[in-house]
């Protein structure tokens, strides 16, 4: 899975309706099953190195109702799996909501369908409107949720590498008689963990290949892309890369970019959905300091707080290049419209990357 020792580029959030922009733009991402294929294969045909959804059951409110339209991430990515070739397909995962047998037999399917494509983006939760949609009480702790979590994980792995039967008594699950066949093409599927509270970090320092998180710019981010890897390999003798996520307006022109930006994320932003969002992750999520939530409404209009990556092609890779430079292994990429702007994006942007060293293709 990703082995090639590029930066690592992704599509992120196509799975949804808006994608990650909180607009009520009339002509927004539809997060229909048709787009996502074709979003998917150009993906594939430009060098993308893998596609990562979102997990979502209700959607923030506002006129838009953002994310309230999602594909399953799990059917989602084993249908993908089938039409694509060479990209690498996540699922995103939430632990409370899954019973680990059953994941672990829908992720070992989905990577024979792939074969040896698949990979997991495992999430603790923290929507207490979606915890409160299952019936099932948010932990008021980080560390209750990542508990869990945690054993979910150790289940799941016990499952892909133990040949016959076992048992498992725990503090989250009494299981027994279990086995599990299919296994994953290469007796395990790779992971990704969003790590940005200090419990999120210490799991995913623990556990997954890629860390995700979220910085505010290429230049801070150095600092969390160093404490996160030495972490990781000083606690647990583990390499992890370090993912970071962002939402590209790139044109011919600045005067362009401006413009778009403006239509979609200003006139046509959906505020209430913004607040609704940006307020239920002040309270619940670990992923964005006070201090960010303060300051971002604008960024959470145009890329769900996301860093941007808007302008001409020369400074869209200028700024992707700013990333790796700050030892990022790479980051996923969402668009307005993915079918429409990321075959510009690919034209344009990913031949400069390889020409400043960072992309093989």
């Amino acid at each position: 899975m990703l082995k090639s020792p590029d930066f690592k580029l992704g599509l992120f959030a196509a799975n949804c309706s808006s994608g990650s922009a909180v607009t009520k733009a009339p002509d927004r991402w539809s997060g229909s099953w048709a787009d996502n294929v074709a979003a998917a294969k150009i993906a594939d045909d430009v060098g993308l190195d893998f596609l990562l959804p979102v997990a979502r059951w209700i959607g923030y409110g506002g006129e838009s109702n953002y994310h309230n339209d999602v594909l399953d991430p799990t059917t989602w990515m084993a249908g993908l799996l089938a039409v694509t070739k060479n990209i690498n397909v996540f699922s995103t995962v939430h632990t409370a909501f899954t019973h680990p047998l059953v994941a672990a037999k829908q992720f070992a399917t989905a990577d024979q369908i792939g074969n040896g494509r698949a990979g997991i983006n495992i999430v603790a939760g923290w929507n207490k409107t979606e915890f409160d949609a299952f019936g099932i009480e948010l932990p008021l702790g980080h560390d209750d949720r990542y508990e869990r979590a945690q054993e979910w994980w150790d289940v799941i792995n016990k499952v892909w590498s133990t040949p016959g039967r076992f048992d498992h008594a725990g503090k989250f699950f009494n299981l027994k008689g279990v086995e599990g066949l299919p296994k994953p093409v290469h007796g395990r599927i790779p992971v990704i963990n969003a790590g940005s509270s200090e419990q999120g970090r210490d799991y995913a320092a623990k556990n997954a290949d890629f860390i995700f998180t979220v910085v505010d710019n290429p230049t801070d981010g150095a600092e969390v892309v160093k404490s996160i890897s030495d972490n990781a390999k000083n606690k647990y003798q583990r390499k992890s890369g370090v993912l970071t996520l962002g939402h590209v307006v790139c044109r011919p022109t600045n005067s362009e970019v401006d413009e778009f930006i403006d239509y979609y994320a200003n006139k046509n932003a959906d505020w209430v959905a913004v607040d609704n969002m940006m307020a239920l992750m002040g309270q619940y999520a670990k992923s964005f300091t006070p201090e960010m939530l303060a300051t971002y409404r604008t960024r959470f209009a145009a890329g769900d707080g996301s860093c941007p990556l808007t302008g001409t092609p020369d400074e869209v890779a200028d700024r992707i290049y700013q990333f790796a430079k700050a030892g990022f292994s790479g980051m996923t990429i969402a668009f307005f419209d993915y079918t429409k702007e990321l075959p510009y994006f690919a034209q344009e942007v990913l031949p400069r990357l390889v020409s400043k060293g960072i992309r093989i293709r």
